[in-house]
């Protein structure tokens, strides 16, 4: 991994229409970067926004204001061919493993699919290409000739990761891979995502609920709620010393594995996540903070680097930034 800037988003915004003239703030005012190799973990909470932008940096869905840059081009400026041209460097891996392959096409077909599109290889060199991605995911090439119906659930994510791999992109977006499958599925899979970064030089955003997946695979982790990102920091950081309550929370609800191990007492959340249509005045989250105070009603936290790379947006920690600074 390098310090250099692969993916560069600056006050990204999508709001989808609503009824009555009103808008959903599905993101709202996001930025952050993601550097060339590494693994950029986005948790949060159901309907917070991260899957949103992940579709936005491949322009899978059309942000409504914001700059996205990749490899220093701005992509919401780029004409259709050249959008096209650029994908072959950007792919995602989908969450469903049982609707994003196509059931009446073959798993060769599928996975040679991007190939065709491009039209980067002859024939006779896609069918080399597809039984040597086959291999690479830890899948006999004889597969390349049955159905997605003829698969489990773990088999056919590592398709969908092989149909990723084949154009040979720089960057992917890993929209929940796991999540729909069982927990000794996911270890391999992850594990299998891991591997391949190291052999392909790959950098992921990896998208999730928990932040119990993303731990073992990612550099740094942003933590998103309601359209907002609350926190960002390097993997080992983040879970050792989490600044905003919400993160707090987030790992309190990791289950332990040791019933023996005695969690730390946390204050739980109350209430649920406001609506995206009008949401609070202030910080998003105070509606559910133990900590808030008639400021975090009144005013919206700047998102502020406390620590070298620790970034939060919370009244709590700008005393500790402004003494350090004075």
């Amino acid at each position: 991994m390098t310090n250099q800037s692969l993916v560069e988003i600056k006050d990204l915004k999508k709001h989808f229409p609503a009824t009555r003239g009103q808008v959903v703030r599905a993101v709202d005012g996001v930025s952050f970067t993601i550097r060339r190799g590494e693994t950029l973990g986005l948790v949060g909470e159901s309907g917070c926004g991260k899957t949103t932008i992940g579709r936005c940096i491949l322009r899978l869905i059309e942000p409504t204001s914001g700059e996205i840059r990749f490899n220093g081009r701005d992509l919401l400026k780029l004409r259709r061919g050249e959008l096209r041209e650029l994908r072959r460097q950007m792919q995602i891996i989908f969450q469903d493993p049982y609707s994003s392959l196509n059931p009446r096409m073959k798993v060769g077909s599928i996975i040679a699919e991007p190939l065709e599109i491009h039209n980067v290889v002859t024939r006779r060199e896609r069918r080399d290409r597809v039984a040597e991605l086959l291999r690479v995911v830890g899948l006999d090439p004889d597969y390349a000739s049955r159905y997605p119906h003829q698969f489990s659930g773990g088999q056919r994510q590592r398709i969908g990761i092989a149909r990723a791999l084949a154009l040979n992109p720089d960057f992917i977006v890993a929209d929940e891979p796991v999540s729909a499958l069982d927990v000794s599925v996911q270890a391999q899979v992850v594990n299998l995502m891991q591997d391949l970064q190291e052999q392909f030089g790959l950098t992921y955003l990896f998208i999730s609920h928990g932040l119990a997946v993303v731990k073992h695979i990612s550099t740094r982790v942003g933590v998103m709620y309601l359209g907002k990102l609350v926190e960002l920091a390097p993997a080992e950081e983040i879970y050792a010393r989490p600044l905003h309550p919400y993160t707090q929370a987030l790992l309190a609800a990791i289950p332990a594995p040791d019933p023996d191990v005695k969690k730390v007492a946390t204050q739980k959340l109350g209430g649920d996540v406001p609506n995206p249509i009008a949401p609070p005045a202030g910080c998003r989250f105070h509606t559910r903070c133990p900590h808030a105070t008639a400021q975090c009603r009144a005013e919206e936290p700047e998102f502020r680097e406390i620590a070298p790379g620790h970034f939060v947006a919370c009244f709590l920690h700008d005393k500790a930034v402004e003494s350090a600074s004075a």
